[in-house]
C-alpha cells in the first residue's frame, strides 16, 4: 500500500478557526445528506466560509433594505436554496428582507400565539407529516376545503404558512432535501374559491416562491375541481418555469401521485398506508404539550424567529370551532388513470372580486 495523503495543514489560526466553524456548520448531516449537498448544490466545505462572506459582502449594495440577520447559518440556507450561486443567494436574501418590509402587519407578533396564525395551525394549515419521504423531504399538506372563512383570512393561514417554514428551516437536513407540498381540493367549493383573489395569490407567490430560504420538490394537486384549474391558469404568469414543472395536476388519479411519492410515506387520504392526518399534530408541537384534541390548550407557543418558548395569555374568543377534515373523494387503495388532455384548462376563468 503507498503512503497515506493527509489533507495539507492550515497555515494559521485563523485558518483553523475557518475550518472549526465551518465543521460546526455542517454538524449534524448525515454522511449521505454531506455528499447529497456536494453533488446536487455545489457545497463545498473547503470554500463555505468564502463562500458566506461573500453574499454578506453583496448586502453593501442595496442600503435600502434592512438585513436584520447576517450570520454564517442564516446565511448559508440561501446559498443552499441557490445551488451555491452567490448572486442568485445574495438577491433571495435581499427578496426575504425586502417582503417583510413591505407586508410590515403580516410579520408584526409572527410567532404562533397570535391568535390569527393560532387559529389557522389549528384549523391544520399547514398539516406536516412526522416522518420524511424516500428523499429525505418534509412532507406538508393542505386540506383546502377546511378553510372557514368566516374564522381565518387568507393572509393569517399564508402567515402560518410561513412560520411553519421558519421552524422547519432551522434543520440544516431539510435545507438540503427539501420539502413537498400536497394539496388536497375534495369539497373545495366555488364560493371559497372566488376569495382568492388575484393579489392575494400573487402575495402567496411571492412570499414562498420568490422570498423564502427553502427547495420545493413538489406541488401536487389532488382532487381539484374545474375552478382550480382556472385560478392555476391565472397565476401562471407569476410563476417560475422551475415552479411550474414542479406542479402537478393529479385530479383522482393516485397512481401517478404515488409514482413521485411512495404509499407508505401517505396518509390515507391520499391513498396512503399511514392512519388519516391528525389536524392538531402540528398545532400541537408550535402550541405545546398542552394543546388537547378539544382544543382546549394553554399557552405554550413557539417562536419562530429565535426557536425558542415563551408564554402567553391566550384569549377565549380563539378558542376553535369544531372543525372537519376534509376527506379524499377518492377512497384508500382506488386508482384511476387519466385520459389524456384531462388536465387541460377548458373553463372560462373564475370572475374574481
Amino acid at each position: 500500500m503507498g503512503p497515506v495523503s493527509l489533507p495539507p495543514k492550515p497555515q494559521s489560526l485563523s485558518a483553523w478557526e475557518d475550518l472549526a466553524k465551518m465543521t460546526h456548520l455542517q454538524a449534524g448531516l448525515s454522511p449521505d445528506t454531506i455528499e447529497k449537498a456536494r453533488l446536487e448544490l455545489n457545497e463545498n466545505p473547503d470554500v463555505l466560509h468564502q463562500d458566506i462572506q461573500q453574499v454578506r459582502d453583496m448586502i453593501i449594495t442595496r442600503p435600502d433594505i434592512g438585513f436584520l440577520r447576517t450570520d454564517d447559518a442564516f446565511i448559508l440556507r440561501f446559498l443552499r436554496a441557490r445551488k451555491f450561486h452567490q448572486p442568485d443567494a445574495f438577491r433571495l436574501l435581499a427578496q426575504y428582507f425586502q417582503y417583510r418590509q413591505l407586508n410590515l402587519d403580516m410579520f408584526k407578533n409572527f410567532k404562533a400565539d397570535d391568535p390569527g396564525i393560532k387559529r389557522a395551525l389549528i384549523d391544520g394549515f399547514p398539516g406536516v407529516l412526522e416522518n420524511r419521504d424516500h428523499y429525505g423531504r418534509k412532507i406538508l399538506l393542505l386540506f383546502a376545503a377546511n378553510w372557514d372563512q368566516s374564522r381565518n383570512s387568507f393572509t393569517d393561514i399564508l402567515r402560518a404558512i410561513l412560520l411553519s417554514l421558519e421552524v422547519l428551516i432551522e434543520d440544516p437536513e431539510l435545507q438540503i432535501n427539501g420539502f413537498i407540498l400536497i394539496i388536497d381540493w375534495s369539497n373545495f367549493s366555488f364560493k371559497q374559491a372566488s376569495k382568492l383573489t388575484p393579489s392575494i395569490l400573487k402575495l402567496a407567490i411571492e412570499g414562498l416562491q420568490d422570498s423564502f430560504p427553502a427547495r420545493f420538490g413538489g406541488v401536487h394537486f389532488v382532487n381539484q375541481p374545474w375552478y382550480i384549474h382556472a385560478l392555476y391558469t391565472l397565476i401562471k404568469p407569476f410563476l417560475k418555469d422551475k415552479t411550474r414543472k414542479r406542479i402537478f395536476l393529479h385530479g383522482n388519479n393516485l397512481n401517478s401521485l404515488h409514482q413521485l411519492i411512495h404509499p407508505e410515506f401517505l396518509p390515507s387520504e391520499f391513498g396512503g398506508t399511514l392512519p388519516p392526518y391528525d389536524m392538531g399534530t402540528w398545532a400541537r408541537t408550535l402550541l405545546g404539550p398542552d394543546y388537547s384534541d378539544e382544543n382546549d390548550y394553554t399557552h405554550t407557543s413557539y417562536n419562530a424567529m429565535h426557536v425558542k418558548h415563551t408564554c402567553s395569555n391566550l384569549e377565549r374568543e380563539c378558542s376553535p370551532k369544531p372543525m372537519k377534515r376534509s376527506q379524499s373523494v377518492v377512497e384508500a387503495g382506488t386508482l384511476k388513470h387519466e385520459e389524456k388532455g384531462e388536465n387541460e384548462n377548458t373553463q372560462p376563468l373564475l370572475a374574481l372580486d
